[in-house]
């Protein structure tokens, strides 16, 4: 049977990046847990993805003259990890009940939290305060928003929460939350040291924006804006750094983040400071290496039209 011509490219397009996919890097401190399947579309290349209609407005509202800020690093800030940090447990961690804001949004649990757990910022952080878990006898992922330790004979206390298997595509319910206000999930999007040792970044990157609009793109569940202007990036919008952009001046860990950008992209997963890029503390950052990502300005990325990808098994 004859395929239509533009069904036809769209087919190949969706195909050359599925072959280009991989499963994500083994999670550090859990060797057998995935960060999901190949086909999720965290780990779908999109460098061979047609650009979106409107990506020169979208990327001017979020700003063509400011440069990328890696939300990461090591050391301290502020007394607290730079970046958002994560954890591993045995399968038999006891699990605990958390008392939800949003309870009517999140998976009721029980959680398993540690009593040592990190969390972003530090103990005493009056930020975000994510807490990232990773079940390695379940490769389950426990991701909690604005988690606050026992305290005044209160239990545990968070704002949302959300559970999910490392080896499925499974997405939120539409309109529901996660740990992050897209209502994806936290972990597969931060820049993680370990990978620069398992062949460089695999997957796509999570990055903030001040104004998002009230919408949604697949694998985005939720948006956080009143806001409706066509002009402003949806909640789940990718975008790429654009090929032809040289990086090859870089040092060694800001190039392996803009390899990454240039294959991967990086999609808009909360409201924060324009093109903040998240990532997870490690020691074995370099700061000076990655400041230098404040050289890549607004101007040098497009917005990914990822229509051609569809839903991955599962999702």
């Amino acid at each position: 049977m004859r395929v239509p011509l533009v069904a036809g490219i769209v087919a190949a397009v969706a195909a050359a990046v599925l072959v280009a996919s991989a499963p994500g890097h083994p999670v550090s401190g859990a060797p057998h847990c995935r960060l999901f399947p190949k086909s999720n579309p965290w780990n779908q290349r999109v460098d061979h993805l047609p650009v979106a209609k409107r990506s020169a407005a979208i990327v001017r509202s979020i700003g063509l003259s400011t440069g990328l800020h890696p939300d990461f690093g090591s050391g301290k800030y502020n007394g607290g990890p730079i970046g958002i940090p994560y954890t591993t447990v045995p399968g038999d961690q006891k699990k605990v009940g958390v008392k939800f804001g949003y309870a009517g949004e999140s998976d009721k649990g029980p959680y398993p939290i540690p009593g040592n757990v990190p969390i972003e910022g530090g103990r005493t952080s009056s930020g975000d305060r994510h807490a990232l878990i990773v079940d390695r006898g379940h490769c389950k992922l426990y991701e909690l928003y604005a988690l606050y330790p026992p305290s005044g004979g209160r239990g545990w206390r968070a704002g949302s929460g959300a559970i999910w298997s490392l080896g499925s595509n499974h997405v939120r319910p539409a309109g529901w939350t996660s740990a992050d206000a897209a209502g994806l999930p936290i972990l597969p999007g931060l820049a993680r040291y370990e990978d620069l040792g398992q062949g460089g970044i695999d997957h796509a990157l999570r990055f903030t924006v001040s104004r998002t609009r009230r919408a949604y793109i697949y694998p985005a569940r939720h948006f956080a804006s009143d806001l409706t202007s066509r002009n402003l990036p949806a909640m789940g919008q990718r975008l790429r750094l654009k090929a032809g952009y040289d990086i090859s001046h870089f040092p060694g860990q800001a190039r392996a983040v803009l390899r990454a950008l240039k294959r991967y992209g990086m999609i808009v997963a909360d409201n924060g400071s324009d093109w903040y890029i998240s990532g997870a503390p490690s020691k074995r950052w370099n700061n000076d290496d990655l400041h230098t990502l404040g050289q890549v300005r607004g101007s040098a990325f497009e917005v990914v039209d990822t229509s051609p990808l569809g839903r991955p098994p599962g999702g």
